[in-house]
């Protein structure tokens, strides 16, 4: 979240022009950042890039791809989460995750780098270039849509974030009448990689889940193995086929790049054999499966995409 920085330090800082604003980041670090930024470059394309375009604003660069925009992961997540929201240019290659290269950075002319925490050590380095703004994305700091809430601060894009909220909230009204929680319902998201993971809360499908009534499943003490990543943490196969809540999510693997129904059940039967006969949610139908790609950003588009997804399984 941003946190202005004191009228007196503004009014003592005399290298900022007029048209930028004195901020400071999630780890505390002052920053000065365009009023309007034209030149976004991020350093994780799912959890800011999308967001950032999803505020219709412009993305220059970004990890993950080639010289020409093109995809080097499975999955593209702007194309896939936003439809045709989608930059009609993407964003061009800065190198593949890890590292940004460099030259590539600096030939992309950048005006704001957006990071996240754990971009911290090369802050000073990247801050070279252009402004760094370091945004929380780690487990625990942020929930539901808030990174893109955040960001909309950052770039000054408070009418646009306003727009896509009043689109949320028209979907959400029609979409709880069709698939809304009773009291007391409780929702549990997974994704599938070499184990079952429990989705984290900073995502727009959380938002939109928990929007339509569900409360998330308290799970006991030590289920949830330490160590989790930004997405989610793991869970055994056995503690996983005895959980019960009134509505399951449940996403494939996003290194697989299939995530269609029948990949992510076959998936499932990998890593829990014997899921159908044993998971109770799955038994009485009240198991769903959404396309990851689509739904795990933390913005209102996973929102909307959620809305749409449950409304056409509630539909089947």
């Amino acid at each position: 979240m941003i946190r202005p920085l004191p009228l007196l330090a503004l009014l003592l800082s005399g290298t900022a022009a007029l048209a930028d604003r004195n901020l400071t980041d999630d780890t505390g670090r002052a920053v000065t950042v365009p009023d309007h930024p034209q030149r976004i470059v991020v350093l994780h394309e799912p959890l800011l890039g999308v967001p950032v375009a999803d505020l219709g604003l412009p993305l220059a660069g970004s990890y993950g791809r080639d010289d020409d925009g093109g995809m080097l992961l499975a999955v593209d997540f702007l194309a896939s989460t936003l439809g045709g929201r989608a930059p009609a240019e993407p964003p061009k290659g800065i190198g593949p995750i890890g590292n940004p290269d460099l030259e590539r950075l600096r030939a992309l002319q950048p005006d704001l780098i957006l990071a996240t925490e754990f971009d911290g050590p090369k802050a000073d380095r990247l801050a070279e270039i252009a402004p760094v703004y370091l945004q929380n994305i780690g487990p625990g700091t942020t929930r539901g849509i808030e990174i893109e809430e955040d960001l909309a601060g950052v770039l000054n894009a408070g009418g646009a974030m306003e727009a896509r909220m009043a689109d949320y909230r028209a979907a959400l009204g029609e979409a709880r009448g069709i698939v809304g929680a009773e009291p007391g319902q409780t929702y549990l998201a997974v994704f599938l990689h070499d184990t079952v993971n429990v989705v984290n809360e900073s995502s727009g499908m959380i938002r939109a889940i928990e929007d339509l009534g569900y409360a998330r499943l308290d799970l006991a003490p030590g289920t949830v193995a330490p160590g989790q990543s930004a997405l989610g943490a793991p869970v055994s196969a056995e503690a996983f086929l005895r959980m019960d809540p009134d509505l399951l999510v449940v996403l494939g693997s996003y290194v697989s790049g299939d995530l269609s129904e029948e990949a992510v059940k076959a998936q499932l039967g990998r890593i829990a054999p014997g899921w159908d006969r044993f998971l109770k949610p799955a038994r009485e139908g009240r198991m769903v499966v959404l396309d990851g790609s689509k739904v795990t950003t933390p913005t209102v588009a996973s929102a909307l995409n959620t809305l749409a997804a449950l409304e056409d399984w509630a539909g089947r």
